[in-house]
């Protein structure tokens, strides 16, 4: 949320530096099917920003030319981009590892049934977001009726095949606290998520991811209305732990908008703190090496290294039981 960067780069954060790009992010549009609490994207139904297919060949030029291992898609719902498969055929012919940041529930929604088989075939890893395996929780943060539709979801992926380690089809599910603080302990959460979900609904995954909320747009927005957000940045400030630097996703990922413009993370293109510093096409880099070059921080950026850490591919660290090096107390609770 735009309001919040003033505060936000108020806040000092260690500078850090980019390793080898290894990782393309691209956000296919803000369009989706729910209107989360904790979207820090700000995504929702009536969203029509969504990234055309001139961009996405400028994409894939870019993959080919900078020998790019990863292509980590987001929304939205990126599903809901007409472009979606297409992209996805011709990274997977270049022999990149796909990755679908999915709302499970968007399979239940009509025309959508074609997702897990289509996933499937081209060998993508699934990172579905399922913010609690507890009903009440999951709609308070994304509407009556987001739970069960999850669940089908999730097991209509299940039927494909995907979270059985005789496949290879990585199904993993992230988790997002509901209220103002740090996730819990990443390891003991996802066996509680893993009993649970095997338990009332035969449900199998491969990893949990646990990440932060971050303190912008959406999720911003709620904390300013109810006066908590000086609280929640004392909060990541005071639990910042400085071994995860290391780790960070912004070392070796690099965010592309709808419009082909390109940020040091997600997190950073929704505050539109280009790459730099500027407004940076993703058509200017196709030949340039970014290795070593800066990345833009500011107090958000504590939401990935406060506690046991927090990225796309959720904890960077191993928690030290309850508490942070700082002290905060992780919540207990899913």
């Amino acid at each position: 949320m735009r309001d919040t960067l003033p505060r936000l780069e108020a806040i000092d954060f260690p500078a850090i530096r980019r390793d080898r790009l290894t990782t393309l992010q691209m956000n296919l549009g803000y369009l989706c099917n729910l209107s989360c609490v904790h979207c820090h994207v700000a995504a929702g139904p009536n969203r029509k920003e969504l990234m055309d297919w001139d961009t996405m060949e400028t994409a894939l030029a870019f993959m080919e030319r900078q020998k790019i291992e990863t292509l980590d898609v987001t929304g939205g719902s990126p599903e809901m981009n007409p472009h979606f498969r297409e992209l996805f055929r011709h990274a997977h012919a270049m022999g990149v590892q796909l990755m679908d940041r999915c709302n499970p529930t968007i399979i239940e929604e009509p025309g959508y049934d074609w997702i897990p088989g289509f996933l499937a075939e081209h060998r993508v890893q699934v990172v579905a977001s399922l913010p609690c395996y507890q009903s009440d929780n999951v709609e308070k943060q994304r509407g009556k009726g987001s739970f069960d539709a999850s669940i089908a979801g999730l097991q209509k992926l299940n039927e494909q095949g995907y979270g059985d380690p005789d496949t290879g089809l990585e199904l993993d599910l992230v988790y997002n606290p509901v209220g103002a603080h740090l996730p819990p302990d990443q390891t003991q959460l996802e066996a509680d998520y893993r009993e649970f979900l095997w338990e009332h609904f035969g449900l199998r995954f491969n990893s949990l991811f646990a990440i932060a909320n971050m303190p912008i747009k959406r999720w911003g927005s709620l904390l300013l209305s109810t006066n908590q957000f000086d609280d929640y940045m004392e909060t990541l400030q005071t639990a910042h732990r400085t071994a995860n630097l290391k780790n960070v996703m912004c070392r070796s990922l690099i965010s592309v908008d709808w419009q082909g413009y390109v940020y040091d993370c997600d997190f950073n293109q929704m505050l539109d703190m280009g790459l730099g510093g500027r407004r940076t096409h993703l058509s200017e880099l196709l030949d340039r090496e970014l290795q070593g070059n800066p990345i833009r921080v500011a107090g958000h950026c504590y939401g990935c290294t406060a506690g046991q850490g927090s990225s796309c591919g959720g904890a960077l660290s191993e928690a030290e039981g309850e508490a942070t090096a700082g002290g905060f107390k992780l919540a207990k609770q899913a």
